[in-house]
């Protein structure tokens, strides 16, 4: 039996063990998903643990995704986002990735989004980088508006093609735009948006990564301008479906752990 898990502090609420489970079970496949809650200070200890441990795979999440850095050979993506959420333990040396990008470029493409011309990310944290980056690499001209603009403007010195911006500046910004990304914690703890519902418009394709609730405000704000919509679960979705699917070489039944994903929400 193969096991994979996740490290983070605190790990209790996640929906990871579920949704990948799931996906051993469609497809047959002998093996266990856990979680661990190392200390803060300990990220990349913990990986050089579970690789002695013979772990096969581990999911990083907050506040390790920088630290673990430090325990393995990132990929040139994750190298370029700082970050890693996916660890590899079957080759020489353990590999990581970030899937956190691809997680939000494979959520829009699932719901017909042409990813060209223009795409305006709100956040410049770990989320927003990541995204950023994904959508770079696909060609969009990537615009980043962020609360503190000069840390918009340091991202974008980082990501091809961007420019950084402040929130001041959304409505502008949005006016051609195509794509339309929330990467901030806004509208998980209260009805609100970062995001003024007039900049919004039937053009755009909206993707909010806050999955709880599944139906934010922006999201809401977005649907009434005749926006494309995708809320944040699509996006956890598909950062686990990639992390699956390099872990076991398999194609993940997308549909069984997209259930139990959504059973769990």
């Amino acid at each position: 039996m193969n096991v994979y898990g996740l490290i983070g502090n605190p790990v209790g609420h996640s929906l990871s063990p579920p949704m990948h489970e799931a996906g051993y079970e469609a497809l047959g496949i002998d093996a266990k998903y856990v979680t661990f809650e190392p200390p803060a200070d300990e990220g990349a200890a913990a990986v050089e643990a579970a690789e002695k441990l013979g772990v096969a795979g581990l999911n990083v999440t907050i506040p390790f995704k920088q630290d673990v850095l430090a325990a393995v050979d990132p990929d040139p993506l994750a190298q370029r986002i700082g970050a890693v959420n996916t660890v590899d333990f079957s080759g020489e040396t353990p590999r990581g990735y970030n899937t956190d990008a691809v997680g939000a470029v494979r959520a829009l493409d699932h719901h017909g989004v042409e990813l060209s011309g223009t795409a305006v990310v709100v956040g410049a944290g770990g989320a927003g980088r990541a995204v950023a980056f994904g959508l770079a690499d696909e060609g969009m001209a990537v615009r980043i508006a962020n609360r503190t603009e000069s840390k918009a403007v340091d991202l974008a010195a980082d990501v091809p093609e961007a420019s950084g911006h402040g929130l001041d500046e959304l409505a502008e910004l949005l006016a051609d735009a195509d794509v339309l990304v929330n990467c901030t914690s806004v509208g998980m703890d209260e009805d609100a948006t970062p995001v003024p519902a007039e900049a919004l418009h039937g053009d755009l394709a909206v993707l909010d990564a806050v999955y709880s609730p599944i139906e934010t405000r922006l999201l809401r704000d977005a649907a009434a301008a005749g926006a494309t919509t995708v809320d944040g679960a699509w996006m956890l979705l598909y950062q686990g479906v990639e992390a699956f699917e390099r872990w076991t070489g398999e194609d993940a039944p997308v549909d069984s752990m997209n259930a139990a994903l959504r059973a769990g929400l």
